[in-house]
C-alpha cells in the first residue's frame, strides 16, 4: 500500500472536466475521498458534475504548461487537504492525421500537454510526495502508447514518450514509497471522438484516402465504444488502492488484446533481428 486507506485519500486529477477524468472524479467524491481536480475552466467542471456532491472538492483552473500555474495548484491543494496521496495525469486530447499533414505547430501543442504538463505536475507534486514517503502517481497513457496504427502518428508519438518516461520515474520513486502505475485505455464510451478532445490537420493531402476513412469511422463512434467509463474509474481506485500492481495496466479487453498481440510481434522481431544484432558486436 502505498498511502493509508483507513481515511480518505486526496487525489490530484487532472483533465478533470471531461471523459474519464470527470467520470473519475464522480467516483471519488461518491467515495469520500477530497478531490482537487484541474481544468481549463472550472464552470465547466462544475456544470458537468451537476448535483454531484461537491463538498470534497478543490476545483483548480489550471494552465498545465505554466509551470507556476502548476506549483500554485499543488501548494492550494496541500493547504486544504494537507497532503497529496494520488496524482492522475490524464489531461489530453486526440489526433487523427498523416504523419505529412502534421505542423510543427501541432507537434508542439501536442508535447507541451501530454509531457511537458504532465512533468510540470511531477515537478510540483512529487516533493510532497517524498517528504511524506509515500503516494502514487498513475499516468493516463493509451494501448496507442505501446502499438500504433496509421493517422495517429502524433499521438501515438506523445504517448510513447509518456511511457518512457514513466518507466524511468517509477526506478527513481520507489525508495522514496511512491509507487507509479501506466494505465492504457482502449476505446471507452467518453467524448474523446469528438470535436472537443480530437483534433484534426488543417491541411490535409489526397494520398492518404484510408486516414480520411478512418476519420469518418471515428467521428461516427461516440456512444458505441466497447468500454464503460464508470469502470475504468473503479479500476483507477482499485489500482490506487493496491500494492503490488503491475507497472502497466491496461484497461479494456481491447487494449489488453492489442498489448498482447503487441507483446508477441517484439518478440518474433527481436528473434529475427538477434543474429545480426550479435554479429555487431567487437570480435574478441
Amino acid at each position: 500500500m502505498t498511502h493509508r486507506t483507513d481515511r480518505p485519500a486526496t487525489w490530484l486529477v487532472t483533465g478533470a472536466s471531461r471523459g474519464l477524468g470527470l467520470h473519475l472524479v464522480r467516483a471519488l467524491l461518491a467515495a469520500g475521498h477530497h478531490v482537487a481536480a484541474t481544468t481549463r475552466s472550472t464552470d465547466r467542471l462544475l456544470g458537468a458534475l451537476g448535483e454531484t456532491d461537491t463538498t470534497n472538492l478543490l476545483p483548480l483552473q489550471v494552465q498545465l504548461t505554466d509551470q507556476a500555474d502548476v506549483t500554485r495548484a499543488v501548494e492550494e491543494t496541500t493547504a486544504r487537504f494537507g497532503r497529496i496521496d494520488v496524482v492522475v495525469n490524464n489531461a489530453g486530447y486526440g489526433y487523427l492525421g498523416a504523419v505529412e499533414e502534421t505542423t510543427d505547430a501541432d507537434v508542439r501543442a501536442m508535447f507541451d500537454v501530454q509531457v511537458n504538463g504532465t512533468w510540470n505536475v511531477l515537478r510540483a507534486v512529487l516533493p510532497v510526495m517524498r517528504a511524506a514517503r509515500s503516494g502514487h502517481v498513475i499516468n493516463v497513457s493509451s494501448v496507442l502508447g505501446l502499438v500504433s496504427f496509421p493517422g495517429w502518428g502524433l499521438y501515438c508519438a506523445a504517448k510513447y514518450a509518456l511511457e518512457g518516461l514513466t518507466e524511468s520515474l517509477a526506478a527513481e520513486v520507489a525508495d522514496h514509497g511512491i509507487a507509479v502505475t501506466i494505465v492504457e485505455p482502449g476505446y471507452f464510451d467518453t467524448d474523446f471522438l469528438t470535436s472537443n478532445s480530437l483534433a484534426l490537420p488543417e491541411t490535409t493531402t489526397d494520398a492518404y484516402p484510408a486516414i480520411r476513412e478512418m476519420v469518418t469511422a471515428h467521428q461516427a463512434m461516440p456512444g458505441t465504444q466497447l468500454g464503460d467509463p464508470a469502470q475504468a474509474a473503479a479500476a483507477f481506485i482499485t489500482i490506487a488502492e493496491r500494492s503490488d500492481g503491475p507497472l502497466r495496466q491496461q484497461l479494456g479487453s481491447d487494449s489488453s488484446g492489442f498489448a498482447a498481440a503487441k507483446v508477441e510481434a517484439l518478440r518474433a522481431d527481436v528473434s529475427a533481428g538477434r543474429a545480426l544484432a550479435e554479429s555487431t558486436d567487437r570480435v574478441r
